[in-house]
């Protein structure tokens, strides 16, 4: 799957810049599912059969199936989504970030024992640690630039020559980096006028947007800084659509929680 052309019809064909993130946490699971083996991927995959068509893509955390040595599990689902939402892009969230030899492990590791469509990577190595990744032509590469944490500032907004050091990332990646047209960046929608700067100095790039619902980024701020004529934001919400429900309706809680985010964003598309 060419990741960016999934996307752009992903934008279109379902109408949303949604993305949900699945980050399983077997504490906060409803009671018919604790203790079963197989609870996370049950979990994530019905969340994701009940969301497909409100979203342009869906991505999983991999911190939170490596701790319970739930990779397996992981596997399973992001096959599950590519067989029964085949145009459904998938975003493996792990933020890899090393030296070019071990950075060609990672990208294996993403795209073809996980088989993702698109990964998040650090930057902060530099371009040979990113190159592994840009030899897969078709995948998508997504790149920390001004992240959601309050703490990202601490580095981020060092001055670098002239520019902080997000806004050299972000030049960086859009003007020398994305050799394939597969690139995109991290802007939390926690800083909205971060992610104006960002389009500017990017164009039409892809942001994939975390922040909004419990991090409590604004939508409209997020919407209006950052949306583009094809779409141009992967606004990422988890918690608060994974957690919607206590019971064993909690997919249809978490399908109606998705629903007004989508359409919330929408609204001021």
């Amino acid at each position: 799957m060419n990741f960016i052309k999934a996307l752009n019809s992903a934008w279109h064909e379902n109408n949303s810049l949604l993305c949900v993130g699945l980050d399983p946490d077997p504490a906060r699971f409803p009671a018919h599912l604790q203790n079963r083996p197989d609870a996370i991927f049950e979990f994530c995959r019905a969340i994701v059969d009940a969301t497909a068509d409100l979203v342009c893509s869906f991505k999983p955390q991999i911190a939170y199936f490596a701790a319970r040595r739930a990779e397996e599990q992981l596997e399973a689902l992001i096959d599950h989504i590519h067989v029964r939402h085949p145009k459904t892009p998938v975003i493996l969230d792990a933020k890899r970030g090393d030296i070019g030899s071990t950075a060609e492990q990672y990208a294996i590791e993403a795209f073809e024992r996980f088989r993702a469509d698109a990964v998040t990577i650090n930057p902060y190595l530099g371009r040979d640690s990113v190159d592994p990744y840009l030899a897969y032509c078709d995948k998508g590469i997504i790149l920390l630039c001004r992240t959601s944490n309050p703490g990202g500032s601490d580095l981020q907004f060092l001055d670098v020559g002239g520019e902080k050091l997000y806004e050299r990332v972000a030049r960086l990646v859009s003007k020398e980096w994305n050799t394939n047209g597969q690139c995109a960046l991290v802007v939390g929608a926690t800083f909205p006028g971060e992610i104006a700067r960002v389009r500017t100095l990017t164009g039409d790039m892809p942001l994939l947007v975390p922040g909004i619902g419990a991090q409590g980024g604004d939508i409209e701020a997020t919407v209006r800084a950052g949306c583009t004529a094809s779409g141009g934001l992967i606004i990422n919400s988890s918690r608060a659509i994974l957690y919607a429900g206590k019971g064993e309706d909690y997919a249809n809680a978490a399908r109606s929680v998705a629903v007004a985010t989508r359409d919330a964003i929408n609204l001021h598309r």
